[in-house]
């Protein structure tokens, strides 16, 4: 087996669907904050969609689909 280098990282990459009643920034956000709560070394999230739910009575709940890595320290 090589030996791994000082400089060199392994990342995993989740999905993620984070929501918000105020705006898709801030679904993003809350997805990154809920990530941080388990996860460690959180590096890049990257969003791929965007989308708002609507509501029977019209309300409006954001949503922001999107990849995030963090660095992976083996199980």
């Amino acid at each position: 087996m090589a030996k791994k280098s000082k400089d060199s990282s392994v990342y995993k990459v989740i999905e993620l669907v984070g929501t918000s009643k105020t705006s898709w920034a801030d679904a993003a956000k809350n997805a990154v904050e809920s990530a941080s709560k388990t996860l460690r070394d959180l590096r890049v999230a990257e969003v791929s969609k965007l989308d708002v739910k609507v509501g029977k009575s019209g309300e409006l709940q954001y949503r922001a689909k999107m990849k995030l890595s963090f660095k992976y320290h083996g199980e």
